[in-house]
């Protein structure tokens, strides 16, 4: 199985960390969760519905759709922190990448553990800038808005492809496709992992100033 491999990058101020992750990794994960199965019997079953919510952000100008699941979002918030945590505490330039990894699982005979195979993977470069007064926050809070836009409409093309996905399970092997944990939603296997780093590429920092100082200069 070829695992697909996308690559977002966005450059935010530190406060925007959080909003800015939370807003592309549900935008994923919106089209990536189905409503709870209910089997009637093997091979017959009905899926729940799926609720969404909008959710307004206080630092950037932008809004986002994410599945009505508080178990769901709090996972994400959970993540999203530690990698926030540690950016801010790595003592480099603020430099990272969080990605998002769907898998499904095969079965091994005993002794062995089950193998995890994954089939699509989303990485989100992040750079971390400094700005120097509240005009420059303000431009930045326009402009982050602006690129997640972008990236949003990016994530939905590329779901849209009709790629790849696992097949739908029976009711005995459901547990190798989808998270069945969570009481209100059914995210298809996932884990999140994150790594700090100076060695990613510093062009995106370099076009979020030059986009902020072209704009003071009008």
């Amino acid at each position: 199985m070829n695992c697909r491999s996308e690559v977002l990058e966005v450059s935010v101020e530190s406060r925007q960390v959080d909003e800015a992750m939370l807003a592309l990794l549900h935008t994923i994960l919106l089209h990536r969760s189905t409503g709870k199965f209910h089997y009637k019997k093997e091979g017959t079953y009905s899926i729940g519905t799926v609720g969404s919510q909008d959710i307004d952000c206080d630092y950037i100008d932008f809004a986002f759709v994410r599945v009505s699941s508080e178990e769901l979002d709090r996972a994400m918030r959970k993540s999203v922190g530690e990698f926030k945590d540690a950016l801010c505490n790595s003592g480099s330039d603020g430099v990272g990448q969080i990605s998002l990894e769907f898998y499904q699982k095969k079965k091994s005979r005993w002794p062995f553990s089950d193998e995890c195979i994954p089939w699509e993977v989303w990485s989100i470069k992040v750079n971390v800038v400094s700005l120097a007064n509240e005009q420059e926050r303000q431009i930045c809070r326009e402009k982050v808005g602006e690129k997640l836009g972008e990236k949003v409409i990016n994530i939905v093309e590329v779901i849209n492809r009709h790629e790849y996905l696992p097949k739908m399970p029976t009711q005995s092997e459901v547990d190798n496709v989808f998270d069945t944990s969570l009481k209100d939603v059914q995210p298809y296997l996932y884990k999140i992992t994150y790594q700090i780093t100076d060695s990613l590429g510093t062009s995106v920092s370099t076009t979020m100033r030059r986009l902020i100082k072209d704009t003071l200069a009008l």
